[in-house]
């Protein structure tokens, strides 16, 4: 491995996201390809290594499962099967959280070893640098700013976003800042115009990027009802801000109980509630988890950590492939 390639400066190995994995294999003779999903990427990673097995090319694979290709579209009657086989091939397997490896091995019984390596987070780029001045945009100085993230979809939940935040408004002056687009979009508008919430609530629709929203809000609010690590979470957490997350899937891996964030249960909007207004009243204690939060996502999440991680994983397996 000789020649740097690739998303991750390793040699010999390149992110490959499209259909022609066999062309850029052989363009750049690559020893391994990481595919992010099993289906469609694995499945075109196997074929393309099998098809280089007649040019003598040594091609190995690695999957990094991320959560909705095991837990939704994997399940799926007619893409379980292949699903299964994308895995059960791939020269290595990780996933981005032990509760997803764990559910990965109930539901389709995989019987290889796979590595967690979680997701990463850019701390450079998600930073606590609060613009007042935007900020003032969605709340006065004197209100206090909850911000959610997600695709709107059912999983996320946000109904008990809404519930939450309007018990919270009966006891701290505080908005709403939803972020995001998706199906559940127009009945969560419809959901906050009947409880009269309009102008405390502000949707600002889908956003390339939310490193310069998140640093405003004072709480981060993601009762989702299935999360495999919570990626927006640990987004939040670099950017400063609490997160009150979900207590399931891979959040627990991401938050520690009162140090780093708070976890509860999906619906339990009165604990999500009381936790919430006992942050916004207390600026020492928000602050101090803030920071705590910030360190967590630095030492534990970096981008530098996980990648090295990942260039471990990659060395590893091709030393042990060479015998």
């Amino acid at each position: 491995m000789n020649n740097a390639v690739g998303d991750i400066t390793l040699s010999g190995v390149k992110k490959v996201k499209s259909g022609k994995v066999r062309e850029v294999a052989v363009q750049y003779k690559l020893d391994l390809v990481h595919s992010h999903y099993a289906i469609p990427y694995a499945t075109s990673a196997f074929l393309a290594k099998e098809m280089l097995k007649t040019s003598q090319q040594d091609l190995h694979t690695i999957t990094t499962l991320h959560g909705t290709d095991i837990t939704l579209v994997g399940l799926m009657p007619s893409l379980y099967e292949i699903t299964r086989f994308s895995i059960s091939v791939s020269d290595g397997i990780t996933a981005v959280s032990d509760f997803l490896r764990k559910d990965t091995v109930r539901a389709f019984k995989v019987t290889k070893p796979i590595a967690v390596i979680h997701n990463f987070v850019d701390c450079n780029e998600f930073r606590p640098t609060r613009s007042e001045s935007v900020r003032r945009r969605f709340a006065e100085p004197d209100e206090k700013l909850i911000v959610h993230v997600s695709n709107f979809r059912k999983v996320k939940n946000i109904p008990t976003v809404v519930d939450v935040f309007d018990n919270v408004r009966r006891t701290c002056k505080s908005k709403l800042l939803l972020v995001g687009d998706g199906p559940e979009a127009e009945a969560i508008k419809r959901m906050i115009e009947e409880r009269g919430l309009d102008d405390d609530v502000i949707f600002l629709g889908d956003r390339e990027s939310v490193a310069d929203i998140l640093p405003l809000g004072d709480v981060f609010l993601l009762p989702s009802e299935h999360e495999s690590f919570g990626l927006a979470a640990l987004e939040a957490m670099s950017s400063g801000v609490v997160p009150v997350t979900s207590n399931i899937g891979g959040l627990h891996e991401v938050i520690q109980e009162g140090e780093t964030g708070y976890l509860r249960a999906p619906h339990d909007v009165d604990g999500m509630s009381e936790v919430v207004v006992k942050l916004l009243e207390d600026d020492e204690l928000r602050s101090r988890i803030a920071f705590k939060a910030r360190e967590s996502a630095k030492r534990d999440f970096g981008k530098d950590k996980i990648v090295a991680e990942y260039q471990s994983y990659y060395e590893s397996l091709l030393n042990e492939a060479r015998g």
